[in-house]
């Protein structure tokens, strides 16, 4: 079998979070209920900071925008660390994150961005879990991997206000923690969550191998019948204990590999 990865790795995943800037408005008015138009904006919202991590590095990376407060260069150097992705993991990646930078990619005219895979771990929670906050700052704290740091409002208005350096560092703090939070509760989710990729296939190998982390340590756990007719096996992996589902076809070829009889039901007897 071809591998389609020339460095034979798994999947090559990347988790990203980003800081972003208020809008600054003029407005006659302050308090609750209010309406303020987009007429009233006078300086449009940026991304600050983007903190990201390839999967497995020991050490999480931040890239902020320059002294003038532009963040075009920051854009054009994430996006080229996103294109070498087989996915990247945000929370709230598809509602967020992602049409913030491409929001922004569009403002400074810059090339398309592709349509990335998007693993969105709050999406994750809110479909296989039942939190009693979908948060990061929460499921983090909930599965034991610590809160995020705490930040108040007067952080961004120091930063965009004043261009306060010391403020705008503890930012970037903030945002790589989020990120080394967001790696671990991913993690936590991903033997309980569907793949989006196949590592197994990435790596070279058959489909049957477990699509989490390519390991030909598996097992039929059950065989299931879809409406249509559809014969379809559960597998289970001996590595980490998570299911996955390959068709008959790919199933008759698990039982080649592993030198393992098909069972044959008995012959019907003719009546004579």
């Amino acid at each position: 079998m071809v591998k389609l990865r020339s460095d034979g790795r798994k999947i090559k995943r990347l988790f990203a979070d980003i800081e972003t800037s208020p809008n600054i408005v003029l407005a006659f008015s302050a308090g609750y209920n209010l309406t303020i138009n987009h007429d009233a904006i006078i300086h449009e919202r940026k991304v600050i900071c983007i903190g990201y991590k390839w999967q497995g590095d020991k050490k999480t990376k931040v890239l902020r925008w320059d002294k003038d407060q532009d963040d075009r260069s920051m854009l054009i150097e994430f996006f080229k660390i996103a294109e070498e992705a087989d996915e990247i993991v945000a929370h709230f990646g598809n509602g967020f994150d992602i049409p913030w930078l491409r929001t922004r990619c569009l403002f400074h005219r810059l090339a398309p961005t592709p349509l990335y895979k998007i693993v969105d771990t709050k999406a994750v929670a809110s479909r296989y879990f039942y939190f009693n906050s979908n948060k990061l700052d929460y499921i983090s704290n909930f599965l034991g991997h610590g809160r995020k740091l705490e930040t108040k409002f007067d952080l961004w208005k120091r930063i965009l206000m004043d261009n306060c350096q010391k403020s705008l560092n503890y930012m970037c703090k903030y945002c790589g923690i989020d990120v080394d939070r967001l790696e671990s509760v991913f993690l936590d989710f991903e033997p309980y969550m569907q793949p989006m990729s196949h590592a197994g296939v990435m790596m070279g190998k058959e489909k049957w191998t477990s699509p989490r982390d390519g390991t030909d340590k598996v097992v039929k756990h059950k065989t299931r019948t879809t409406l249509s007719g559809a014969i379809q096996h559960q597998m289970k992996s001996l590595t980490d204990g998570s299911y996955f589902t390959i068709s008959d076809a790919t199933y008759k070829k698990f039982l080649e590999a592993k030198k393992v009889p098909a069972l044959r039901l008995p012959a019907k007897k003719r009546n004579r």
